[in-house]
């Protein structure tokens, strides 16, 4: 019944939870890997600041004020699963520090209710909500209760704890939705939560998202690789065909109760890694996953055997030493929410216990001290950064995962944009920038050989995005890109793959400024003078066609006369005949040259 470690709060000393003594630390030791934290978190959050810049309205400033009364200058948590076990003593631990709202998500609130009584839960630092993550349905409407609820108080931790284990039946249960009742109630609900609040958990000075991982998901540990069965999601066969009764297993195949609970562990781990990749950098939300060790008394054992129940906690405890009891699983878990240090994204924590405790926090680093994580003992200072799997780190089977899930659950999952800066100057530019771009890559789209992408529609939406722009902005940017790029070189219009042809249809054109001067000239110009013109071009071509005719028809009558001499022969009427045919295909061309 000590209180729990307000230190860690300050780091610099920190208490054992088997002795109760404390170690201390040389502040200095402490301030190289801050100042480290600090200057990494000085890229990430560069304009983040900015995204939630907008003027006020009342609404804005009720919800403000509310927060302030409802938590003044507490921190909020969300923790799934506070009703017993790992969830209840991390509830307790976040509380008794005085420094954090928590919010319990449980499915029963009047056995929340008797628990927060039994462990004297500060009622003013606690509200317990309802949460059934058997239902889609159920997460959703705590989604809005919590935001309506909370006002304008962003998130600060969000913790997906809760979790069930079902070994002993040889069939699946299904959820509301008609998924297996492990995967929806530890993953797929999990998925659909962190994506509705994701968006408010940003808001934070210093946004967590905390996933409870298992060692049986990772299976490069005696605990996850060694005992049947293994965790191993395949090509998610299941999933595609979208998990859902009869379809039992993401892999696709047939039911094993436990394996589906460690194939749940295994996705909350995955969907850490691939939220850390997406959003850690624009939002500034560390994603981590942890493995508090082995507790062996929890009831999520609650529906194993008798025997397995009395024997199992022995068994960990003089066996194999990774017995953890729900306490100090508790400690480790509130740490990842509260201690500076596991402010980094991407991690999957563990602890060592035992003799390996007293370390100092180099432990974080001096990876050659670390034998394995998970027993008890350790305290503060035996967290570390635990190997994750191959299976873990798979990003194709990640990406995967979250597509098929996004699309099961119907998640709505914010944009993985960088932010900008809210800049007017920048706005239009950009604005205007991505306008000619998508103006040209559309022109781009048109069909010609070897195009096989898109739709041929692409092409009129270039025209008419052409014909829209005509000689402004579009024009003048061009003009001013291609006044500062020069002219193509020589070199880029003679490589080994050119043809001839090509070169001819490459060489240098009349300048598109010289044209446009052309151009502006040209309009300055009275209508009689194009007319004048026009008359003028028409007299000219048919002097020309007038000459043509003239030598043909010569050609034609010298040549018939060379035959009739030859021949002896005086009819003229070859002769003609084809000059009423030069005379036709004389009337067709005049036309066709007039009317071009």
């Amino acid at each position: 019944g000590t209180r729990a470690q307000d230190g860690p709060s300050s780091i610099g000393q920190s208490r054992l939870p088997s002795t109760g003594k404390r170690t201390s630390l040389h502040p200095m030791r402490l301030a190289s890997p801050l100042l480290l934290l600090v200057a990494a978190a000085g890229p990430t959050c560069a304009f983040k600041w900015m995204n939630n810049i907008k003027m006020p309205t009342m609404v804005d400033i009720r919800n403000k004020r509310v927060a302030e009364q409802l938590f003044g200058d507490k921190k909020l948590v969300v923790i799934t699963g506070t009703s017993s076990g790992l969830g209840r003593k991390t509830a307790r631990a976040l509380l008794r520090t005085g420094k954090y709202h928590v919010v319990g998500a449980v499915r029963d609130l009047d056995k929340m209710a008797v628990i927060a009584e039994i462990d004297e839960f500060d009622k003013s630092l606690f509200t317990p909500m309802e949460l059934e993550l058997n239902s889609f349905e159920s997460v959703q409407k705590f989604c809005d209760q919590l935001t309506e609820w909370k006002a304008a108080k962003p998130i600060d931790r969000l913790i997906c704890n809760a979790a069930v284990y079902q070994p002993s039946l040889p069939y699946a249960k299904w959820s509301v939705d008609g998924h297996e009742q492990q995967m929806q109630i530890n993953f797929l609900s999990h998925f659909l939560l962190i994506s509705k609040l994701l968006p408010d958990l940003a808001k934070a000075p210093d946004p967590r998202c905390i996933l409870v991982g298992s060692v049986t998901g990772n299976d490069n540990t005696v605990g996850g690789g060694g005992v049947y069965p293994i965790a191993d999601l395949k090509q998610l066969e299941g999933l595609k065909l979208g998990a859902k009764n009869p379809i039992s297993m993401f892999d696709g195949y047939n039911f094993i109760g436990a394996k589906a609970y460690k194939d749940s562990k295994l996705c909350l781990m995955m969907l850490s890694n691939i939220l850390h990749d997406k959003y850690n950098k624009q939002t500034g939300i560390a994603f981590s996953s942890i493995y508090p060790g082995c507790i062996a008394e929890s009831p999520l054992f609650r529906e194993k055997r008798p025997w397995f129940r009395k024997y199992f906690p022995i068994f960990m405890k003089f066996i194999t030493g990774g017995f953890v009891g729900e306490e100090e699983a508790g400690m480790r878990l509130f740490q990842v929410a509260h201690d500076p240090r596991c402010a980094k994204s991407g991690v999957y924590w563990s602890w060592n216990g035992g003799p390996r405790e007293g370390r100092g926090d180099v432990a974080l680093e001096q990876d050659g001290q670390i034998l394995g994580g998970g027993g008890a003992g350790g305290g503060w200072d035996s967290i570390y950064e635990n190997d994750q799997s191959d299976k873990v780190l798979d990003t194709e089977r990640s990406a995967a995962l979250f597509k098929y899930s996004t699309i099961i659950t119907g998640a709505m999952w914010p944009a993985a944009n960088q932010p900008k800066s809210p800049c007017p100057t920048l706005v239009v530019v950009g604005a205007m920038t991505d306008f000619v771009n998508a103006k040209e890559e559309a022109k781009r789209m048109q069909p010609n050989p070897g195009m096989v992408g898109g739709s041929t529609i692409m092409g009129g939406i270039g025209k008419a995005a052409d014909t829209l722009v005509g000689g402004t902005a579009g024009r003048v940017l061009r003009l001013a890109q291609r006044k500062l790029l020069g002219e193509v070189p020589d070199e880029a219009k003679s490589g080994s793959f050119q043809t001839e042809k090509g070169l001819e249809a490459s060489a240098p054109k009349k300048s598109r400024l010289r044209r446009l001067f052309s151009r502006l000239r040209r309009g300055r110009k009275s209508s009689n003078d194009a007319e004048s013109k026009l008359a003028r071009a028409q007299s000219e071509l048919e002097t020309k066609l007038a000459t043509a005719l003239a030598a043909e028809l010569d050609g034609v009558a010298t040549n018939q006369l060379a035959v009739n001499e030859a021949s002896a022969e005086r009819s003229s009427i070859p002769t003609e005949a084809r000059m009423l045919e030069v005379l036709a295909d004389y009337n067709a061309t005049k036309t066709a040259a007039l009317v071009a």
